[in-house]
């Protein structure tokens, strides 16, 4: 079985989860399509945009010290693209109208985004709705919590 069902289950969530979103799209870094939920978007157009859009980002969070790349946020006069990394080898991109609201947008695609990257990268994904809660590793000696 491929996992592009269960990517497409989680941009179909995105869309019940966030209003005014119009779309997303799982791709690899390097800009294929993996799984997409886009009407009126050419896929391979903006997986390719995103990736460069991605590699951009990347320099510039390593050039002013701010770490590895996580997400980034384009607003335009029509509305929002989000790109979110998701794993070592993907990225979520997500459209959304101007009303969208950003805080909620970000939460749900973030959620996502680690979900997404569990699939990918061949590992299991956590429950749908977050990560699973951290647990603390007993030290030598004590008895685990």
């Amino acid at each position: 079985m491929t996992i592009e069902p269960r990517l497409r289950d989680e941009l179909l969530a995105l869309r019940e989860q966030v209003r005014h979103f119009q779309g997303g799209m799982v791709a690899s870094a390097d800009g294929m399509v993996i799984a997409h939920d886009l009407a009126d978007i050419e896929p391979d157009g903006l997986a390719a945009l995103t990736a460069a859009a991605i590699g951009v980002a990347k320099r510039l969070t390593e050039a002013t010290g701010q770490g590895g790349f996580e997400e980034s946020l384009t607003r335009g006069t029509g509305g929002y693209v989000a790109a979110y990394a998701a794993g070592r080898r993907a990225v979520l991109t997500a459209v959304a109208g101007p009303d969208t609201n950003v805080g909620r947008l970000h939460l749900e695609a973030r959620r996502a985004a680690e979900r997404i990257g569990a699939l990918v990268d061949g590992g299991v994904p956590p429950a749908h709705g977050g990560p699973p809660p951290a647990r603390e590793q007993p030290r030598a000696g004590e008895a685990p919590r």
